[in-house]
């Protein structure tokens, strides 16, 4: 019966999970045990490819001033320009990680 019960949990969580990519309402974001070096390479690399200013100092993003902040935003602005997010470093959230005057897309 346990089996039954975690494939449930399992199907309802994909199924969450696909309707929320299919609505767009999906984020991707920094895991929570990345490490701060790893985050600022990726953060470094992906600031390369997509617009960073929002976590620039005056951005809207760039309070708090921490490398898991930046990085989440960084990340997720590349997964919205390039549908990519990478699970080395990152996960994807159906929760929206926008606060204050900080949007994210």
């Amino acid at each position: 019966m346990a089996k039954v019960t975690s494939l449930c949990f399992i199907a309802f969580f994909f199924i969450i999970v696909c309707s929320n990519l299919v609505e767009g309402n999906m984020w991707c974001v920094a895991q929570s045990q990345a490490s701060d070096s790893v985050l600022q390479q990726v953060l470094d690399r992906l600031c390369d490819k997509v617009d960073c200013r929002a976590i620039q100092p005056g951005g809207s993003c760039y309070n708090p001033n921490t490398v898991r902040n930046h990085a989440s935003y960084a990340i997720d602005e590349y997964f919205r320009i390039f549908g990519v997010c990478d699970t080395s470093y990152a996960t994807p959230s159906p929760t929206d990680p926008s606060f204050g005057t900080c949007v994210y897309p």
